[in-house]
This record gives structure tokens, sequence and C-alpha cells, in this order.
């Protein structure tokens, strides 16, 4: 090797070090940084991995930026779902929460919408557990959580419940509340609802459907017996009045 050779290797190793002497403090700048990043990443992490199990264990935050939450459904109530939470599943993180975890059932219900008791016996028969659903967090009442719940059906594909159950003709639209901060969210929940609705309208079905010339016929007969009796009530009465 010629003399040109080692002095060129030591002029570049001179160069790496005294670039890496110079630039140490940026160097652990970025350390520091990418440290920060990790923690803030491990304690988002640690809260999505959290299970709640009332609606007032859900952060404020949560209900302003209407994340979407998973659940394994329950039950079909009065009010709407008892649902599990299920958390986000992370290794080593989620062995620890699961030591301070509790069991609980979160209230949901289904914004944008008033059921008939007919709705309820639908849902029953449609979402049975285990069934897993995601449910937007809309709005958050006392112990309820107004939501818009979406049912896995297969592994690609899903339904929106508020809007089937209208779609069906077996409820009404009513105002979606707690999106004043989120006009354009508010606006095409509302908008899909209504369409749903008019669906069910203009195929007649469930509330919307058009009685029968036999219904029609047998509910005025009907009124006319209940008629026929209130009058015949006002005689009696009359005729004890004039005794």
């Amino acid at each position: 090797m010629s003399d040109e050779g080692p002095n060129a290797l030591g002029y570049y190793l001179s160069k790496a070090v005294e670039f890496a002497d110079e630039h140490v403090r940026v160097v652990r700048t970025i350390s520091t940084g990418l440290a920060v990043v990790g923690i803030v990443i491990l304690a988002r992490s640690v809260r999505l991995t959290t299970k709640f199990t009332n609606a007032l264990e859900i952060p404020n935050k949560f209900i302003e930026k209407n994340i979407k939450l998973r659940g394994r459904i329950h039950h079909v109530t009065e009010n709407g779902l008892e649902v599990e939470h299920i958390p986000i599943s992370l290794p080593f993180i989620s062995s620890l929460q699961k030591k301070w975890q509790q069991d609980g059932l979160l209230m949901i219900r289904l914004a944008g919408l008033q059921m008939t008791n007919e709705g309820r016996a639908w849902l029953s028969e449609q979402v049975k557990d285990p069934h897993v659903i995601w449910f937007q967090l809309l709005r958050r009442e006392n112990s309820f959580l107004d939501c818009n719940v979406r049912l896995n059906k297969g592994l690609l594909f899903s339904i929106c419940l508020n809007e089937e159950i209208l779609r069906e003709g077996l409820g009404r639209t009513i105002n979606i509340e707690g999106l004043h901060s989120n006009p354009k969210l508010y606006w095409r929940l509302q908008t899909k609802l209504l369409k749903a609705e008019m669906k069910a309208v203009k195929n007649g079905k469930g509330i919307w459907k058009e009685p029968t010339l036999l219904e029609k016929i047998s509910n005025n007969l009907q009124n006319s017996k209940i008629l026929h009796n209130f009058n015949n009530l006002i005689l009696w009465v009359r005729s004890l009045r004039n005794k």
C-alpha cells in the first residue's frame, strides 16, 4: 500500500471523530426527543388499552373527538344496548392493564332515533351475544352514551344499526344531540338517518305501512261499535237522571 493510502484513511477517520464531537449535542437532543415521543406513545397506549366499564370512566376528549370504540353486545334493553368494551390489545401493556381491569357494561343508546317496541324485538334478533360492534361516541348523558353503532356482519361487512332500524320502519328520526362543535359530522349522520326513514316511508314498511282495505273496514266497524256503546252510555245516564 502506498503512503497516500494510510494518510487518506487517517484523514477521513479524524474528520469523522471531529464531526461526532461537534454534533454530540444534536445526537443527545435527538435521543432525548425520541425518548419523550416513546413516553407519549406509551401513555396513549395505556389509555387506549384501558377497559371502560361505565360511561363516566371515558375521558372527555374521547367524547369531544367522537372516538370509535369496539365492544361485545350482552343485552338489548328498553334504552338500547348493554355492551362490554373491548380495548386495544398490545403486548406487555395489555398484560399489565388486565391486573386492574374490572367487570362492567356500558349503557349505549342509538343516537338520532326513537325506537318502537317492534324495533327492540328486531334488534334482539339481530344482535346476540357475542356479536361485536363499533360505537362512535357522540354524547354522554349521566350513565348513558349516545352513539352511532355499526354491527359487524362478517369479516369485511358491517351495517349501521341506527339507519337499519329506520330503514325497516321500526322507529322515527329525532335530532342528534351533542354535536354542536362538529356540525359537519352532525349533518352527515342526520342526513343518513333521514334518508333511511324516507326509504321506509316510500316502501310502506313498519309504522309507515298503509292499512289494507280489510283492516280499514275492521277499524271503521270497531270505531262504530265504540261510538254506539258510547251513545248507549249517554242514554243510560240520562235515564238515571229522569228517574
